[in-house]
């Protein structure tokens, strides 16, 4: 029995773009696959360690819990999609100057969950930001210095009027 195929349209880092995918095609999947966008890393592929996260409509989500299917029409922002006009996010100057990279395997992950959080809590407390990272992991243990970055990135927003 052959699998049913679904014609999906989806803007990806504001770019309109069509594919078909299989109905149990993941959508970090066809993020990397199909539309060749390999930024969105896959860890654990349970949902668990957060490196595969992207933006959904703004909203951070495992896009291995995800069936590319149902985000057909949606709109989703990768790690690629984060800077803009060549210039890096007030969240990835952050990571870099902070250093809240090691390996670099989370770090996409981490980005696209600090954007959306500084977006909704633009001045977070230490607390808020352990919170807000608290879902993905970092094997490298390099945590002291990703929270360094989500408050860096805070004041970055800050003096940039909220970029």
């Amino acid at each position: 029995m052959s699998e049913t195929h679904h014609h999906v349209t989806l803007t990806v880092n504001g770019v309109v773009r069509e594919t078909t995918v299989p109905g149990r095609r993941l959508l970090s999947d066809c993020l990397r696959h199909d539309l060749g966008l390999t930024g969105t890393h896959v860890g654990c592929e349970h949902g668990v360690c957060g490196a595969c996260t992207v933006l959904l409509d703004g909203e951070p989500v495992r896009s291995c819990l995800t069936f590319a299917v149902t985000v057909d029409g949606h709109e989703i922002t990768t790690v690629e999609g984060l800077a803009r006009g060549g210039a890096l996010s007030p969240v990835q100057r952050a990571f870099t100057e902070c250093h809240a990279l090691q390996c670099g395997f989370c770090t996409p992950g981490f980005l696209c969950t600090v954007t959306a959080f500084l977006r909704d809590n633009p001045a977070p407390s230490e607390e808020e930001a352990r919170e807000a990272v608290a879902g993905n992991l970092c094997r490298c243990t390099g945590y002291q210095n990703i929270l360094k970055a989500v408050h860096r990135a805070a004041e970055i927003q800050a003096e940039e009027g909220g970029a």
